[in-house]
Parts: C-alpha cells; structure tokens; sequence
C-alpha cells in the first residue's frame, strides 16, 4: 500500500488531527476540515504527546513506510544522529515519536482504519468520505 492510499474510513468516524498551530500545513488541513463540516478531535502533540498506545495504533494503522511519520529533513532530527534507513519497523519508529514527539511529521490524521499524512494538505480528501 503506498503512502497515498489508506483503508477505508467511514462517513461517520470522527477524525483525530495530530496538530501544530505554528505550522501551515496543519492549518491546511484544519480549515479543510471545517469547511466540510466533519467532526474532528485537535491534539495538540507538542503540548500533549501521544502515549506510547496511541503512537502504536498510529504506526500501525498507517499504510506507508513508516519513517514518513517522522520529520527526518528538520536540522532537529539530523542533531540526533539517527540513521533515518534504520526507521523501519514499529518500534523504531515510536521509541524516536516517544521520546522527541517534535519529531512527529504534521499533520498526522486518523480516522477509523486510515492514516493520513496531510502533506499537501489536499490530502485531507482521502478521509472526507461520507
């Protein structure tokens, strides 16, 4: 399954946007949203992490190569002189999400099955389904 595709989503989930206010993108993706009027849970990641359960659901709901669901271009990522080749598998990916969650790429939403990075923001359609 490549990055673009996702499993089904259905009309009636709610969806759950892994948010930064301070990024464009995410706000992208935010007021798409609204204007479909879709209901729609915001957490803030960077001032409340997921846990460990969430992220795990996450990574594995998501139906590209993982180490999209970190920002591995940001100077931040490089400084922590981790091999991005060597974020592979599940645990890889939420051991790096857990302990450094700005390293969380954004945004992140989740709707039922369906995992979407919104990058470019457009792909919000993937899950405004109804």
């Amino acid at each position: 399954m490549s990055a673009e595709e996702t499993l089904p989503a259905t009309g009636t989930d709610p969806i759950t946007i892994f948010y930064n206010p301070g990024c464009s993108k995410s706000r992208e993706a935010l007021e798409l949203i609204d204007a479909q009027g879709t209901a729609y849970q915001v957490v803030e990641y960077l001032k409340a992490p997921p846990d460990r359960a969430t992220l795990d659901q996450i990574v594995g709901k998501y139906g590209g190569p993982l180490v999209d669901l970190i920002r591995t271009g940001d100077a931040a990522f490089r400084d922590l002189n981790i091999d991005p080749a060597t974020l592979t598998t599940p645990d890889s990916v939420v051991e790096v999400l857990i302990s450094h969650p700005e390293m969380m790429q954004r945004p992140i939403l989740v709707r039922g099955d369906s995992v979407v990075i919104a990058r470019p923001p457009e792909r919000v359609a993937q899950l405004l389904v109804d």
